[in-house]
């Protein structure tokens, strides 16, 4: 095959629902059976994967043809190693340019929308039709390129992780959290469902569920003491955190449960669970730090950021 250019690009792709009701029933059938004896309704499964497979085979092959091209699934993402250069493409739905970003470190990454008349897609705004414009031009620096702030949690340990939209600290189940939390000389033994810290990028995903929830409850009891909290930019300086359903006692409080972290400031959390404490961030339960007693964790802003294309 003759190449337009030798520049390696990484397209990133992820399972349709039909893949995944496949690889649970072993076949189609099977599939569609477990889904209209449920009620549901498989043709929409059928016509999502459709859309999804037009749209991969319209990228793969200028990709191909452009550079050198590797398909990988999200699935490997954090054992894949990409290259310095690397151009990355996403191909699905805007957690998957979530949970791809945090892997990446100088590569760029484009977010492409298999089905627009499904998913509206803030971060993935182009259609695989747009990919023979949009990728000479960003290798021609004709396209802008958006900086996106990242969280991180340290631990005493040594180990860290990258939260792009969010990072949950807690329980693996939904048994209540121990925990010491720290931040600007303040501190407070919580026991509580666990605490979220969002970036500006997540600030539309579940730190708003949480303020809404909070916001609903002030409203019921005729009390206006929730802040009001809207999206902020994705390269903000800071992050949000917040406390779920903190149970005040004896021994715990519910004092420090919403607050700012700013530049270099961290928020320490110190766990108290001898076992099932986990951290992990943008939902992707699979890929987590340990975080029982003894662990110490230091959540703050990252000093890289992730590179979206616009």
């Amino acid at each position: 095959m003759v190449r337009a250019t030798e520049h390696k690009i990484v397209l990133v792709t992820q399972q349709t629902r039909l893949q995944e009701l496949v690889r649970r029933y072993n076949t189609v059938e099977q599939a569609r059976f477990y889904i209209e004896h449920h009620g549901g309704e498989f043709d929409d499964y059928a016509r999502e994967h459709a859309a999804y497979q037009a749209a991969l085979q319209r990228a793969a092959a200028f990709l191909e043809s452009y550079g050198r091209l590797q398909t990988v699934d999200r699935a490997y993402m954090p054992n894949y190693l990409f290259g310095t250069n690397d151009l990355v493409i996403a191909l699905g739905r805007d957690g998957l340019v979530a949970n791809v970003l945090k892997y990446l470190s100088t590569q760029k990454l484009v977010g492409v929308n298999p089905d627009p008349r499904r998913w509206d897609g803030v971060l993935v705004p182009f259609a695989a039709a747009e990919l023979p414009r949009i990728v000479p031009e960003l290798y021609a620096g004709k396209r802008p390129v958006r900086d996106v702030t990242l969280a991180q949690a340290s631990l005493n340990d040594g180990q860290r992780l990258l939260g792009v939209n969010d990072l949950f600290i807690g329980r693996r189940t939904h048994v209540s959290a121990r925990y010491e939390i720290s931040i600007q000389g303040a501190s407070e033994a919580q026991s509580s469902s666990g605490i979220i810290v969002s970036t500006g990028l997540g600030s539309t995903g579940w730190l708003k569920s949480v303020i809404a929830g909070a916001s609903g409850i002030d409203r019921a009891c005729g009390v206006r003491g929730v802040p009001e909290i809207r999206r902020f930019d994705w390269h903000a300086e800071y992050l949000y955190f917040t406390v779920r359903e903190p149970f005040p006692s004896a021994s715990t409080g519910a004092e420090l449960v919403f607050g700012k972290i700013a530049g270099s400031e961290r928020l320490r959390v110190v766990s108290f669970m001898p076992e099932d404490g986990v951290i992990f961030s943008d939902g992707m339960e699979q890929d987590f730090l340990q975080f029982n007693s003894g662990a110490i964790a230091e959540i703050g802003i990252a000093e890289q950021k992730g590179q979206l294309v616009a």
